[in-house]
């Protein structure tokens, strides 16, 4: 027997089954028996403790069965197969399945174990509703979860604070804020898990300005915030871009001591970069007695998206001499940059130092490197990209379909949106606004609209304004302009302008001056005047050939109209302008400069 638990175990937990072997008979009671269990570190080290059960006959205990289903909760096959032979499972034993199926890899199990804990009559604890709604959230049920809630109301679990807690979180990441918030409202005794999950919730939403109200009220009710507090907040400081109540948080922080938390240090020096004081987040960095890739990361980062590309690059060959490895995310925001900005140079260096470091070209790295090829002319190499990636995402699809719409494309960015299907992959809604796109500047109206009707019928995905929007460009650019103008007036959704101008653009296109102008007036009297409008009208004349003198000119008042962003009051758009790579440096154009 020694000589098997040797091949499992180590010395130590060999020790603990001899003694086991003599103290077995007293083990029923003995709290000795939960620390042999918590010694055992992998399923190998468990089977062997159940096999001494089993021969001991302690395997018909229900405390020490219990207990052995507890410790062995991350391996859920395991788990399952001694659950299966137990005669009368009590209810710490259903707990303790219904647990270990919410935390594994698939989570549904979870909800097909509580529906069969009901049908065995099953008095259910808050424990058991806890594990189910963890189940929920992870498979994003919004209705199933609703319904476990109702049960809840009916059992009268309602009080216990960490089920609500549960519930709060249950309602925050499915989709139910404002009953998040009315629940959180009803908690007449909340604890800090309690104000951390709402303020999670709504930092999910992208609705930042509660956050801070939240913290606010927070110190208000004179409740003590922890360090999940400060990054919620330091968070949705960051996206809002409200530099003085960073810095005034920041003094906080120091005061209190949560600056020793390299989670706090690290979420300050996200938020200076987002809010432009990328050089506050350097002095942070610099002065930081311990750094992991995280921090560095998030340094780069910063860099990247205030433009200071050299910054990030230097970073990154430091990176490379400490031998550290960035991460994919952080590579993502520098390709991401050089695409924006068109530094192929800078992109290229990235990708070989990323070569150099034999980086995995995981789909996070892949889909950026495939964006910033497309979009800075390089076609072929973001085909090449993709076709040598190991593994791909539906990210990676909608980039690549994206490039080939961009380069006018339309057939091939239609081919591989099929061979997506094919190969099992399910497109989203970005996805279909790429094939969309590409369908419009490739003209292909039957391809368009089937894939439309493929989106709603056979994905089941709801059309967004944007959609639309794009669907009528395509039936603008092939002449059915009335098509699509009983399209807008007909859409499901309250949309914006997006729409109705994309049909105008298309009167501008085919000259359909009495069509424009109704447009025109139906753009006024919904979204108020804009100069954009006056500009496509006024094209639109000229392309049907009516000179000035033979109409009636839109008349732009003075004053009448707001000065808008890239126009003036006149109606003229402001200079245009682009950039080229040059020498390691980007030249910016605008349009009608003379280059001497």
């Amino acid at each position: 027997m020694n000589i098997a638990v040797k091949s499992y175990c180590s010395h130590h937990l060999t020790q603990n089954f001899k003694q086991f072997s003599r103290h077995c008979s007293t083990f029923s009671s003995d709290q000795n028996l939960i620390s042999q269990l918590q010694s055992c570190k992998n399923i190998s080290e468990i089977t062997q403790f159940h096999a001494l059960m089993i021969k001991t006959g302690q395997d018909q205990i229900p405390f020490t069965l219990s207990k052995l289903l507890a410790c062995s909760i991350q391996f859920t096959d395991y788990s399952s197969s001694i659950f299966k032979y137990v005669k009368s499972p009590n209810l710490y034993m259903y707990n303790t399945m219904l647990r270990s199926y919410s935390i594994s890899d698939d989570p549904q199990k979870g909800l097909v174990f509580f529906n069969y804990m009901r049908e065995q009559s099953v008095v259910l604890d808050q424990f058991a509703f806890v594990s189910v709604l963890r189940s929920c959230i992870r498979l994003m049920e919004k209705w199933t979860g609703v319904a476990v809630h109702s049960v809840v109301l009916k059992s009268g679990f309602d009080l216990f604070l960490d089920l609500k807690n549960t519930l709060l979180n249950f309602y925050c990441f499915c989709g139910g804020i404002r009953c998040a918030h009315k629940l959180f409202d009803e908690i007449s005794k909340r604890d800090l898990v309690s104000w951390n999950t709402l303020m999670g919730g709504y930092l999910c939403v992208s609705n930042y300005s509660a956050v801070l109200d939240m913290f606010v009220e927070l110190r208000r009710d004179g409740i003590s915030a922890s360090v999940t507090t400060m990054l919620c907040v330091l968070s949705a400081i960051g996206e809002l871009r409200i530099a003085l109540v960073g810095e005034s948080l920041h003094g906080y922080c120091i005061k209190i001591g949560f600056c020793d938390s390299l989670k706090v240090l690290t979420a300050f020096i996200s938020m200076y970069g987002k809010i432009g004081c990328v050089s506050s987040g350097r002095s942070l960095f610099d002065e930081a007695s311990q750094k992991d890739v995280v921090l560095w990361n998030c340094l780069i980062d910063g860099y990247a998206k205030n433009g200071l590309l050299q910054e990030a690059l230097s970073l990154l060959r430091e990176m490379k001499v400490q031998r550290l490895k960035p991460n994919s995310s952080t590579l993502a925001s520098l390709l991401s940059f050089c695409a924006s900005s068109g530094a192929l140079n800078m992109g290229e260096y990235i990708q070989n130092f990323v070569e150099d470091q034999q980086l995995a070209l995981d789909p996070v790295h892949g889909t950026a490197l495939i964006d910033m090829y497309a979009k800075c002319g390089l076609l072929v190499k973001a085909v090449n990209v993709f076709d040598s990636m190991e593994t791909k995402d539906v990210k990676c699809w909608t980039a690549m379909i994206m490039g080939y719409g961009v380069h006018g494309e339309a057939k091939d960015a239609i081919a591989l949106f099929h061979r997506m299907e094919d190969e099992g992959f399910r497109p989203n809604e970005v996805t279909f606004l790429a094939v969309f796109s590409a369908c419009s500047h490739g003209g292909l109206v039957a391809e368009g609209i089937s894939c439309f009707r493929k989106m709603v019928l056979e994905y089941g995905l709801t059309p967004k304004i944007e959609h639309y929007g794009c669907l009528i460009d395509i039936l603008g650019r092939a002449g059915l302009l009335e098509t699509a103008r009983e399209l807008i007036k007909d859409l499901p959704i309250e949309g914006d302008a997006t729409a109705w101008r994309a049909l105008l653009a298309a009167c501008r296109v085919h000259g359909s001056v009495e069509l424009g102008e109704q447009v025109k007036k139906d753009l006024e009297q919904r979204f108020g005047e804009h100069p954009a409008d006056s500009l496509l009208l006024n094209c639109t004349y000229a392309i049907a050939g009516i000179l000035p003198e033979d109409r009636d000119m839109l008349e732009v008042k003075e004053g009448k109209l707001e000065k808008e962003v890239g126009s003036s009051l006149s109606g003229k758009k402001e200079a245009g302008c682009s950039s080229i790579e040059l020498y390691d440096s980007s030249r910016i154009f605008l349009s009608q400069c003379v280059v001497r």
